[in-house]
């Protein structure tokens, strides 16, 4: 009878620890790292929109702190992410029939260089780019040019996760 009421208890137990090494965000990280740094990312777009280096950066720091456990560093982290934003383009999608913009299209591409100090061969340089499309009569300004960059820096944050720590 004792033996029964061990075996839910056996298979909780072994629940639990099997989910010790599960992530939620996919991330597969080894269990030497522990820290990580995201470097300034400079905006060397033709197109310079002001602020937009800082916000990335922060948007990337931001998501690496939410999705991991890892700790924030200045120097010498596990992990380092560095690069710089190459692309602010704004380019017409579609005309009417007046020749005008009927939907425009803001495109922001980054350059990510990301360094494991803990195992070289997770080493990556690689372009990651997203875009956002809005009406040809709106401006891009104001919470119209917050939502687009919010959208823009959730995927392009995102894309850059999964490259680099879940392997996708």
């Amino acid at each position: 009878m004792k033996f029964l009421k061990t075996i839910p208890l056996l298979a909780v137990l072994l629940t639990v620890l099997a989910c010790g090494s599960y992530s939620f965000t996919g991330a597969s990280i080894a269990s030497d790292v522990k820290t990580f740094q995201v470097n300034y990312f400079q905006n060397n777009a033709i197109l310079v929109e002001p602020g937009l280096d800082r916000d990335f950066t922060n948007a990337l720091t931001d998501l690496l702190l939410n999705q991991t456990s890892l700790d924030l560093v200045k120097s010498g982290g596990d992990l380092i992410y560095e690069g710089e934003i190459i692309e602010y383009r704004i380019s017409p999608t579609t005309a009417t029939a007046n020749n005008t913009a009927a939907q425009n299209r803001l495109t922001v591409t980054v350059l990510v260089r990301f360094f494991n100090m803990k195992d070289e061969e997770d080493n990556l340089e690689q372009r990651f780019s997203f875009f956002y499309d809005y009406a040809g009569a709106a401006l891009l300004s104001g919470a119209q040019k917050d939502t687009a960059l919010a959208e823009i820096f959730e995927r392009l944050t995102q894309d850059i996760f999964n490259a680099t720590l879940a392997k996708w």
